[in-house]
């Protein structure tokens, strides 16, 4: 497998689906069980700075990623998003579509996910940066009960993930 880099980051044990355009990849620290992310493999910080191709290959990998993800996590619907700049709260600077399966038991049935994304929890520049290189385990970065995954967990859901796309081709 190339190379792949989420802005700055290399992320390329955590990616379980390729086309010529987009990565797939697991998250560190997802918001909930099966939050993906879906990326262009350009690294390009805003959705505007994005061809007319990868535009339509990033948005076809989210809905082709998005119907996996509802299906292996059991969910019933998604939320789909991409915050578009710092000030849309984009943590790394780089284009990417969150895809978070959702149940309707989750998060009371609110639209809590939102604030999330926008907030300490969803800051996945922050958590990358934290991340220390060649280190068995992640430090921990807050008292709640979400905490990042190690390596070894991003690295067997993305191979369980991979698996999972081939289903679905």
């Amino acid at each position: 497998m190339p190379l792949i880099h989420f802005g700055n980051f290399t992320v390329t044990s955590q990616v379980f689906h390729l086309t010529p355009l987009t990565s797939a990849l697991v998250n560190l620290k997802p918001l909930l069980p099966g939050h993906v992310l879906v990326i262009p493999r350009r690294v390009t910080p805003r959705l505007s700075d994005l061809t007319e191709a990868e535009v339509k290959d990033l948005f076809l990998t989210v809905q082709h990623v998005g119907r996996m993800v509802e299906r292996v996590y059991h969910a019933s619907s998604l939320n789909i998003a991409i915050q578009d700049g710092a000030d849309a709260g984009q943590s790394v600077p780089h284009v990417h579509a969150h895809i978070i399966p959702r149940q309707k038991a989750d998060l009371d049935g609110s639209d809590a996910i939102y604030g999330m994304l926008e907030g300490e929890d969803g800051d996945v520049g922050k958590h990358l940066q934290q991340r220390p290189v060649g280190r068995p385990k992640f430090p921990k970065v807050d008292e709640g009960t979400r905490q990042p995954r190690s390596e070894a967990e991003m690295v067997e859901e993305a191979q369980r993930l991979a698996l999972e796309m081939q289903k679905t081709q």
